[in-house]
């Protein structure tokens, strides 16, 4: 693989967003705008089959050879999958003597939902056994108490050699503040244990916060091993291609980086996939002129929820994946168990719907796998959403598959109807959907009906009526190909690091001092700028302070200012913003942040060809709440700019299927998305 020199002059790029159920790929050439899409059937067993596959069917498509590309993006759930399934390296952890503990003490918070009374600590990634501890000790302002004891960290590598174990793990006492001892304790255990993938909290999250801290380095070290494998798997299929050009991963902050960082530090793709899909809303929604964004991204498996203000993507460091809090920069967004392969089940006279999926294998009934299983895939078949066969003919739906599966498990024990038990799978799973949407906007101060939904993903396109009535919002955009979203997403990420200091102390905001260290900061960014090839024209910089009111616990982050007061104010519009309320009491600064993006190429706006004609290849009977319906079925492709039309319709391509309800209209944008408008009542 080359440098990531050739990042910024590319002019043929290549994406490739791994699903639960199928992989899409999207190849760019920045040059002239045009873009060929691919989609193909995941392969669990070894993702990179699939990756690979993909890339070869845009490159048919296009006529290109794969030597050509200059460049490979790609979004990745191994280490989410990973941490998710408690499948990830089994790991030792290295701490300050005194502090073993850590991660068992925890926090004393339980889970939202849990039951006070019969919640139990889940088991931490490392047990108690696997963790050692050596002599030293940094102070909470980065004085060295203790000096390191070098024949310590010597002693634990002998101990950690009978582990039988693949990674280590390093978290020293505020460490954030003064790395040294981390550092060299990582020197000693590399050049001692060779064989094992190493990891410091320096690395990966050095702020404040000795729990969350700990984790997150013990997360990255578990992952390690098999990301550090899956990449190297890539680049092998990709130099056996005769592909030259540089690989690149998504981060769950939206902006990709190279391999080499994603080696280092793998647990900044925990939201690889979902992030990469609202980087491409944003910038469908842009071009046609929308700033105020609901996406709602529906895969096989999960829904990933995400509201967008003034275009801007909003990053959070309190993210979790599964049961873990892990506090690094990532889009702001709530993932529930709802999408196509969510499967439906009737227990003790109640029907459910999720978190459970089908997945790729066997998949819905509809899918002809074996699936037995009724999901919300075979509902819309059974209602006749989808047209019979998918993936641009190569897939055939089995029809009578679906209405078998719905009909046995769900219609027949509730005494329903099948069209009725599949439209009450729907509704079920919208209503899911919907209680995400409002954690995003009404509990954060928003109107949704503010905003414009846009639903994506390979069964998005079917939900995004139903859950625009359900939420009142009145318009509905459809990116011209919502299934290969991620994809898309991939070709307009910017290149993005994140370079973080706590403060020796919190406290009152001292303008000097903290400019002392944005500077340093700023260093950093300017030396990934340099080992990343970014050319100083598209380099964007910008700094965040994390600031909280005396006596808080948690921070908020707000754009650094020029002055005290300035900085002061916008916490407080962001705090009153976020929960009603301004107090009159010290603001306290926390962690400085600065945030370095490289701007990728933009290519050419797409411009589709102006056309009026709406002429449906065929109609099919729908079951919707009033009845069966003779509805028109469109090819997608054969609209052009400025076309409308009138619900109920179907429209379908490649990656999806619009479900057009009744009581809405559409028209298409000249950037060949699609804009639906719910009929105002008079």
């Amino acid at each position: 693989m080359s440098s990531p020199e050739t990042f910024i002059d590319t002019s043929l790029s290549v994406a490739v967003d791994i699903g639960g159920t199928f992989t899409d790929v999207a190849l760019l050439d920045r040059a002239t705008g045009k873009v060929w899409r691919a989609k193909t059937p995941s392969v669990p067993s070894d993702p990179s089959e699939a990756f690979l596959t993909g890339i070869r069917l845009a490159l048919t498509d296009a006529g290109r050879e794969a030597s050509s590309l200059g460049q490979v993006l790609h979004g990745t759930t191994v280490a989410t999958n990973m941490i998710l399934e408690d499948k990830g390296a089994r790991t030792a952890l290295v701490t300050t003597k005194g502090f073993r503990h850590v991660l068992n003490i925890g926090r004393q918070d339980i889970p939202r939902k849990a039951n006070l009374y019969t919640w139990v600590k889940p088991a931490r990634p490392v047990p108690a056994s696997r963790i050692v501890e050596i002599d030293e000790r940094i102070a909470a302002g980065g004085a060295i108490l203790d000096a390191l004891d070098e024949n310590s960290v010597r002693i634990v590598a002998e101990a950690i050699r009978g582990m039988d174990v693949e990674a280590v793990a390093i978290c020293l006492l505020h460490a954030f503040a003064n790395p040294i001892h981390e550092k060299r304790a990582a020197e000693i255990l590399r050049a001692e244990l060779p064989h094992l993938a190493v990891t410091t909290s320096t690395d990966v999250l050095p702020v404040v916060r000795e729990f969350e801290r700990t984790l997150t380095t013990v997360l990255n070290a578990t992952v390690m091993p098999g990301v550090t494998t899956y990449v190297g798997r890539l680049e092998k299929r990709l130099e056996d291609e005769k592909v030259t050009a540089p690989l690149l991963l998504m981060q769950s902050n939206g902006g990709v980086a190279g391999a080499a960082t994603i080696r280092q530090a793998p647990a900044l793709t925990a939201l690889s996939g979902p992030a990469a899909g609202v980087v491409g809303a944003r910038s469908v929604a842009a071009a046609c002129g929308i700033k105020d964004i609901i996406t709602v991204d529906i895969g096989g498996t999960s829904a990933d929820i995400c509201l967008i203000k003034d275009g801007k993507i909003g990053l959070t460091q309190h993210g979790k994946v599964g049961e873990w809090p892990l506090p690094l920069p990532m889009v702001d967004m709530v993932t529930i168990g709802a999408g196509g392969g969510s499967i439906a089940k009737v227990a003790d006279g109640t029907l459910t719907v999720g978190p459970q999926s089908a997945g790729a294998r066997p998949g819905p009934a509809a899918y002809g796998h074996g699936g037995e299983n009724p999901t919300v895939t075979d509902a819309h078949v059974v209602l006749g959403h989808l047209p019979a066969r998918l993936l641009g003919g190569r897939m055939a739906l089995d029809v009578e598959a679906a209405r078998k599966a719905v009909d046995g498990k769900v219609a027949k024990p509730l005494g329903l109807s099948t069209a009725t038990a599949a439209r009450g799978i729907l509704a079920i799973v919208d209503n899911h959907m919907v209680g995400a949407v409002r954690v995003v906007s009404v509990e954060r101060g928003h109107d949704p009906r503010d905003f414009t939904l846009v639903p994506f993903g390979g069964a998005g396109p079917l939900h995004g009526c139903a859950l625009a009535e359900l939420l009142g919002i009145s318009r509905v955009m459809i990116a011209p190909a919502p299934g290969i979203l991620c994809a898309d997403g991939l070709l307009a990420a910017d290149l993005k690091a994140e370079f973080s200091r706590t403060l020796p102390k919190a406290g009152t905001v001292d303008v000097a001092i903290a400019n002392g260290i944005i500077a340093e900061l700023k260093t950093q960014a300017s030396a990934w700028f340099e080992t990343e090839g970014v050319a100083e024209k598209d380099r964007r910089i910008a700094t965040v302070a994390l600031l909280r009111y005396h006596g808080q616990g948690g921070e908020l982050a707000v754009t650094w200012g020029e002055t005290r007061e300035a900085v002061e104010a916008a916490f407080a519009a962001e705090h009153k913003a976020l929960y009603g309320f301004a107090l009159e009491a010290a603001i306290e600064l926390v962690t400085l942040r600065v945030e370095a993006a490289g701007m990728t190429v933009e290519p050419p706006p797409a411009i589709l060809e102006k056309g009026s004609d709406v002429t449906p290849f065929d109609h099919v009977p729908v079951h919707f709440e009033s009845g069966v319906t003779s509805v028109p079925v469109v090819d997608r492709s054969t609209l052009g700019a400025g076309a409308t039309f009138q619900g109920p319709m179907i429209l379908t391509q490649l990656d999806t299927t619009t479900l057009v309800a009744p009581g809405w209209t559409g028209t298409v944008h000249v950037s060949g998305a699609l804009l639906l408008t719910a009929k105002q009542d008079a």
